[in-house]
């Protein structure tokens, strides 16, 4: 519902802002881009435009691909084998375990935030235990989970 293309971030901004009002009251304005790789869309420009319309704007990013400047927030969730672009932000969450993304090849990295989420499937009470046992041995990792996922929302 309201995508689609936009022919300057004036306008996807305001369609942004119409989809917000009176959505979350009280709240602090907020976009997280996500999905795919947003930041195959995602431009100053565009940035620019949110801030200016008084959000604060968000991205969780693969980390493939570099970082476009202005940005709020930077959530970082590498994938196995993908070569990092992106080596310092916010947060860094990681599907544990996943092989070839072992917590240990990202610690030397600049991140406020060290999340580990339970990788999903028909063993994720397996995986979530070994997440919480992983995160009481190097505290530096908390727990994270996929709400949605745990909802039944795709």
């Amino acid at each position: 519902p309201g995508g689609g293309k936009f022919s300057s971030p004036e306008l996807l901004t305001a369609a942004v802002k119409a989809a917000w009002a009176g959505q979350w009251e009280g709240a602090e304005p907020l976009v997280v881009c996500t999905g795919g790789e947003p930041l195959l869309q995602l431009d100053p420009p565009l940035i620019r435009a949110l801030q200016a319309a008084g959000f604060k704007v968000a991205v969780e990013t693969n980390g493939t691909v570099p970082l476009p400047e202005g940005l709020d927030w930077v959530c970082v969730s590498p994938k196995a084998g993908s070569r990092l672009a992106v080596s310092k932000g916010d947060e860094l969450k990681l599907v544990f375990p996943q092989e070839g993304a072992e917590p240990e090849k990202f610690e030397a990295l600049s991140f406020r935030h060290w999340f580990l989420q339970p990788k999903d499937g028909p063993t994720r009470s397996e995986h979530t235990q070994q997440t919480l046992e992983y995160c009481r041995r190097k505290p530096r990792w908390r727990l994270s989970l996929q709400t949605h996922k745990l909802l039944g929302i795709p």
